[in-house]
């Protein structure tokens, strides 16, 4: 009588292969349904919401990112995010967010980057990484939690709250870091818009030289245009152009805050040679 083989007796039985779809994947399956439609609905309301509030006396300085900011940190707060809304908010916030920032950077012609020069641009990027690289540093000194310090690096550094939400597609910082990120940037900015209006005098600085210090420096749009506007119809247009320069290198800081935080932690800043520490950086 002939036996089955070893490998025969072995071999177990075949179990069904179940493949299931990333968090991130299965949410974007809720384009075929209604998943993400009631989410969406409900970021579009908080928009309109947002630019109706601009309208109204005093509120034309606030940019309409940072009042739909306050509205959803005020309706999650008070009300809650309904659990049929999440998935749409979720969609908006990684997916919409991120072709936002890219319109928003084609808003830039090439006769517009021309006008503002290879020194303007150059001023401009230097000022940009260098505020970037300074604010995770100091926040390393500090003691401050790294992805905080990089939202505030990149709202410091790019164009305030929009800079933040998209650089935090990336960190996923906690949402109390991104708060306070916003609050940080809001507030300095607020500051800036109020102040460099005052001081041109000072400094004897021309239009285009004001227009190009308020377009690199000062961080959300609508504070740009308020406060370089100030200096005149000159200063506010090469202010506002050397501003919309500057969002158009969101994109790329937004992709290496990660690296550039771990490069930057590699180093050892207590010591004056600034000692490599390779374990750290990876």
């Amino acid at each position: 009588m002939s036996t089955p083989s070893n490998a025969l007796i072995a071999q177990p039985a075949q179990q069904p292969v179940v493949l299931a779809l990333p968090a991130n994947e299965a949410n974007w399956t809720g384009l075929h349904g209604r998943g993400i439609w009631p989410g969406l609905v409900l970021a579009a309301v908080a928009a309109a919401a947002a630019y109706a509030l601009r309208q109204l006396p005093g509120m034309t300085t606030f940019s309409p990112m940072i009042l739909a900011i306050v509205i959803g940190i005020a309706f999650h707060n008070i009300v809650g995010t309904p659990v049929w809304a999440k998935q749409g908010v979720t969609f908006s916030m990684r997916r919409l967010l991120r072709i936002a920032i890219i319109l928003l950077g084609l808003q830039l012609t090439i006769t517009q980057v021309i006008e503002v020069g290879g020194r303007g641009i150059g001023i401009i990027a230097l000022t940009l990484v260098s505020t970037f690289a300074f604010t995770v540093w100091m926040g390393r000194l500090l003691g401050v939690d790294r992805k905080l310090a990089q939202l505030i690096a990149a709202g410091t550094s790019i164009c305030g709250a929009s800079a933040v939400i998209a650089t935090n597609t990336v960190t996923n910082a906690q949402d109390e870091d991104v708060a306070y990120a916003v609050a940080c940037v809001t507030v300095f900015g607020s500051v800036a818009m109020f102040a460099y209006p005052l001081l041109p005098g000072l400094l004897h600085l021309d239009p285009h030289a004001f227009g190009l210090w308020s377009g690199a420096s000062i961080h959300e749009i609508a504070q740009v245009v308020a406060a370089a506007f100030q200096g005149g119809k000159d200063a506010g247009d090469f202010g506002t152009i050397a501003k919309l320069a500057r969002v158009t290198l969101l994109a790329p800081v937004v992709i290496t805050p990660g690296q550039l935080g771990y490069l930057l932690e590699g180093i050892d800043w207590r010591h004056p040679q600034h000692t490599w520490r390779p374990e750290v950086a990876g």
